[in-house]
C-alpha cells in the first residue's frame, strides 16, 4: 500500500513536533496521577489523625482501616498498616495542605518516604524536595544526596564567581559547585597518582556525572589544546547546558597550592579563545584537590580574573571498600518496601 503522504522536510518537522506534544501530554498525565495519589495518602493520614484527636480513636484503628481497605481493594498495594502509619507521619510532617500541590505532591511516594525517614527538619525536607523536582532525581539519587549531606555541600565551594561572572550566572554557578565532592564509587591508594584519579573518574563516568549535578555533559579527557605551537592537555572537559559554558576540571592528588590558579587561568583563556562560541558564557574552572587550606584558597582567587572554584574530593578508603556489601545486597537494601504504594510507572522520578 502506497502512502498518500510523501515524506518531506516539512512533514518530518511536523511529525517530530507531534511526537513531542504526545510525550509531554503523557508526562503531564503521569504527574497528575501521582499528585492525586499523594494527596489521597495525605488525606487518609490527616483524617485518621483528626479522628484520633476528636473521637478518641486509638492506634489499633490503623490495623482496622488497613484490613478494611485491603478487603475492599484487594488488587491495590499500599494499604498495609506500615504504609498507613507512613501516611500519618506524612500528614504530620506537612500540616499545611496548601503547600502540597507545589512541592511534595510532585514527588513519588518513595521519595516522600525517604524525606520522612531521613530528615526531621521541615526546611531540610523542603530543600531536598525542591532539588529533586528541579533536577529530576531518581529515588536512589535522592538517597545518595541525603546520605552525603548535599544541603551543606551545594554552593559551599570557595569561588570568585561573584567577581568574575555577571548575575544571575554567578549565583547559578555558585550553587552548582559543591564542596566536598563525594567520590565513594572509587578507591585510591595513599600513593596514587593523578592519572589514577582521572582513570577512576572515567571508569565511573556515570556516577561522576551524577555527583557533578544537573546539566553536565562530558566533552573529553586529556583534552588537547594547541597554544603558541605547543601542546596542552586538560584533565577533564565538560559542558554545562544550564550554565551554557565549558567547565574545565583540573585534578590534584595533593593539597591545594596557589600556583594551581595560574595554570587554570591559562586553561580558561585558551578554552574561551579556541572553543567558546558567541552563544556560550565564559568558561568556568574547577580545581579538585585532596585537601585545601581555605584561607590560602581565598587569597589565591582574590585577584584572579577568570571564574574558578576550588573544592575537595572524598574517595572510599580501600579498607572500607573491602568491607562493603555486594551490589546485589545494596540493590535489595535500596529497593522500595513492597507494602508501600508504588509510584506511577513511567514517571521520570521513579526509575
Amino acid at each position: 500500500m502506497t502512502s498518500i503522504i510523501n515524506p518531506n522536510d516539512e512533514y518530518a518537522s511536523w511529525l517530530i513536533e507531534i511526537k513531542k506534544r504526545i510525550r509531554e501530554a503523557q508526562t503531564k498525565a503521569i504527574v497528575a496521577v501521582n499528585s492525586e495519589l499523594i494527596m489521597l495518602y495525605w488525606q487518609i493520614g490527616h483524617d485518621i489523625i483528626q479522628r484520633q484527636k476528636n473521637n478518641g480513636w486509638g492506634s489499633k484503628v490503623i490495623e482496622q482501616v488497613a484490613a478494611d481497605l485491603r478487603k475492599e481493594f484487594p488488587d491495590m498495594k499500599g494499604f498495609a498498616p506500615r504504609s498507613l502509619s507512613a501516611m500519618l507521619a506524612f500528614a504530620k510532617a506537612w500540616p499545611n495542605k496548601e503547600i502540597l500541590p507545589q512541592l511534595v505532591a510532585k514527588l513519588p511516594w518513595g521519595h516522600n518516604r525517604l524525606l520522612l525517614d531521613k530528615l526531621k527538619s521541615t526546611s531540610e525536607r523542603e530543600w531536598y524536595a525542591k532539588a529533586s523536582i528541579e533536577n529530576g532525581w531518581s529515588r536512589n539519587v535522592l538517597l545518595h544526596h541525603l546520605e552525603t549531606n548535599a544541603i551543606v555541600r551545594f554552593g559551599s565551594a570557595i569561588t570568585n564567581f561573584n567577581k568574575t561572572l555577571p548575575a544571575p550566572q554567578s549565583e547559578l554557578a555558585q550553587q552548582l559547585i559543591k564542596d566536598p565532592y563525594i567520590l565513594d564509587f572509587m578507591t585510591l591508594e595513599a600513593d596514587a597518582k593523578e592519572r589514577e584519579l582521572e582513570n577512576g573518574l572515567i571508569e565511573h563516568l556515570q556516577a561522576f556525572l551524577m555527583e557533578l549535578g544537573k546539566g553536565f555533559t562530558f566533552a573529553g579527557r586529556q583534552y588537547h589544546l594547541s597554544v603558541g605551537g605547543q601542546d596542552f592537555y586538560l584533565d577533564l572537559l565538560f559542558y554545562n547546558t544550564d550554565l551554557h559554558c565549558y567547565v574545565v576540571i583540573d585534578l590534584k592528588i595533593d593539597e591545594f597550592k596557589p600556583e594551581y590558579v595560574g595554570k587554570m587561568q591559562f586553561y580558561l583563556a585558551a578554552v574561551d579563545d579556541l572553543k567558546k562560541s558567541d552563544r556560550d558564557e565564559p568558561s568556568i574552572g574547577l580545581i579538585l584537590c585532596k585537601t585545601k587550606n581555605g584561607i590560602i584558597a581565598e587569597y589565591a582567587l582574590r585577584d584572579s580574573s577568570k571564574p574558578i572554584g576550588i573544592a575537595e574530593y572524598k574517595v572510599l578508603p580501600p579498607e572500607i571498600a573491602k568491607a562493603l556489601p555486594s551490589i546485589k545486597e545494596l540493590e535489595v537494601e535500596l529497593s522500595d518496601d513492597e507494602s508501600a504504594p508504588p509510584p506511577p510507572s513511567g514517571t521520570k522520578f521513579g526509575k
